[in-house]
Parts: structure tokens; sequence; C-alpha cells
């Protein structure tokens, strides 16, 4: 009789996660939106499905201030399968967590999602009675999608081409762009959108957060081993369905294997003919990113629930001596857990 597969139930491999992506042109870009806000009349916050929790950046609340303000959920297609009851109840429990805000999802590459958004921005940025234009800041984390909404609200306001560069990493969009007009009016009041650099947190306390926001490609892909990356990827994959790999290796919580499997069958080989598992395991993420190994959110929805219930605060680091004081912390704890294990 075969042995029922018993994926894993925790990751183990958080020691060498490195926990800070905050890089020169994340602080000059947030320096920068601080200082427009005075001629900026509201903000369309970016987030990603499928870390709906773990890609808020704590920084935007305290350097937005009390600008008007609607959050977008982005790749909602990859985050649950599109009209699932797995997506309903997601987006339901998400609702939850803005409660103050206007809150949309947008998928990847649907542009019929963008005209509700359109429409509240007619009605609200710019208001009926508008005799001036709108200018609306579009801010996230980065790789969250910014540039490919600002695309869609583009074509779809104004049936005008792409007016912004995207890609799929991060640091495509280094600096705040001009505005790119999405809502013409007759009476000249038109809406713009300003694109900006992704920013983000200073310090991630928890090294599974920092795995997630590498997962979705947040962080570029040379920052963590993609190995760690495509085991991380494969301890959630466990843990929804294990036929979406079936065609390189029977249900396994071993991912080297899983790769060199998955190398040779896809010609990612060396010299020699040995798998390249570095370039397969980045070749896997792709395939979880493009939607082909499951759509499934990251974050534990029901938890954070939980948390916001009982009045838990999230440990959050936004100032370079919280940094610096947390780093030691890191130090200090990975020491004495070494010293533990001697």
């Amino acid at each position: 009789m075969a042995t029922q597969f018993v994926p894993r139930q925790v990751f183990p491999h958080y020691a060498s996660i490195p926990r800070s992506y905050f890089l020169g042109h994340h602080r000059a870009g947030l320096t920068k939106m601080r200082n427009m806000l005075s001629s900026i009349d509201y903000v369309v916050e970016c987030r990603d499905s499928r870390v709906p929790i773990t890609s808020v950046n704590p920084m935007f609340e305290e350097a937005l201030g009390k600008t008007r303000r609607l959050i977008v959920y982005t790749k909602r297609d990859l985050g649950a399968e599109t009209g699932s009851p797995a997506q309903k109840a997601a987006e339901k429990a998400i609702r939850k967590f803005d409660r103050n805000s206007s809150v949309f999802f947008v998928s990847s590459f649907s542009r019929p999602d963008v005209s509700s958004i359109l429409r509240h921005l007619r009605n609200d940025a710019a208001g009926p009675d508008r005799l001036v234009g709108a200018r609306v800041l579009i801010i996230g984390m980065p790789n969250v999608g910014k540039s490919t909404l600002i695309n869609n609200l583009r074509n779809h306001g104004v049936k005008k081409a792409k007016a912004v560069q995207t890609g799929g990493q991060p640091g495509i969009t280094r600096k705040i762009g001009t505005p790119v007009k999405i809502i013409e009016r007759e009476n000249g009041a038109h809406v713009y959108v300003l694109d900006t650099p992704g920013v983000f947190i200073p310090y991630v306390p928890d090294a599974e957060n920092m795995l997630k926001l590498a997962l979705c490609g947040c962080v570029k892909d040379s920052v963590i081993s993609p190995v760690t990356l495509a085991d991380y990827l494969l301890y959630h994959i466990n843990l929804h369905d294990t036929n979406v790999y079936q065609r390189w290796a029977s249900a396994t919580n071993e991912i080297q294997p899983l790769l060199d499997s998955f190398a040779r069958q896809t010609g990612l080989l060396s010299k020699g003919g040995i798998p390249n598992t570095d370039l397969a395991a980045l070749h896997f993420i792709q395939k979880w990113r493009a939607g082909e190994l499951g759509r499934f959110v990251l974050d534990d929805l029901q938890a954070e629930e939980r948390r916001r219930e009982s009045g838990v605060k999230e440990e959050t680091y936004t100032s370079a001596t919280q940094i610096i004081k947390a780093e030691k912390l890191g130090r200090r704890r990975n020491i004495e857990s070494s010293d533990r294990q001697k």
C-alpha cells in the first residue's frame, strides 16, 4: 500500500534570509512623494493580491498623511481562479482590512477591471463641478503592478497606447514620472496620474514575509537564493495542489530532486548534461508568477483577521535608528541560536 503524501506544515529555512532591500531610489522616491503632496489631489496605493497584507508598506501611512486615497489590489487573476469561490472569499476578507478606503481589484491584463477605478476617479478625484484638472499619485511596493495599472487606465480612459515602461523585475521605475492623462473632460478638468518608484520596507522583521515578497518579485531575484525561494514555493504549492508539478515529479517535500527532474525535462542543463538547478529554480518560480503552478494567496487572511480583532500590533521598522537596532538584535539572536546548537 502506497504511503500517503504529507506536506510540510512549516517552512524551517529562515536563518539565512536577508531582511532589507531599501535602496537609494526608494528613499529618494519617498522623499519626493512627501514634497509633492501639496500638489496632489489623490493617491492610488497598489498592493499585490497574492500578498495583500505583506505588500502593505507602513511608511506610506506616515508619509502621505490625510491625502485622499484608494487601494488597488493588482494581479487579481493570480491570487485565485477568476470568479471562483476562493477569489470571492479572499476579496471579501481583504475588503474588511480597508474599511476607510475605497477598494478595487484588477487583473494583470484585464482592462475591464479598471473601468470602476476610472469611474471612481471621474466622480471623486475630478468631481462633477471641478474646474481644474486633478493629479493622482500611483504608489506601492516595487513591482506590484503600478506601471501596468497606469497603462491600462490610459488605454481604457483615453484610448491611448502605453505611456510607461513595465518589466518583470523591480526597479524599472527609478523616479517620479511626468503626468499621464487618463480622463479627459470637456471643461478641461482632466485627470492625470504620475508613476512613482516602488518603495520597499526599510527592514522586514519576519523572514517569511521577505520570502513572500521575493516570490512575488518585489525584490530582485538575486537577493535570495533561487533554490531557497523555489523550496518555499514548493512548500506553498503542496498545501494547495501537488498535481500542478506532477509532469516533472511525484508529490515531494524535497526541492532538489524536483529541480533536477524539471531541469532535465526542460533542457536547463550545464556542460556535461548536469542540471542547472539555479536556472531551473528561477524558471520554476516564473511559471508560478505566470499562474501556471496554481493560483493562491500566500498570506493567511484568517490569521490576519484574528490578529486585528485581538488588537495585537505588527512589528514595523520605518526609521534608520530602528533598522540599526533591529539588525543588531537579529545578529545577537543568530549568535545565541548558534551557541545553543553547539
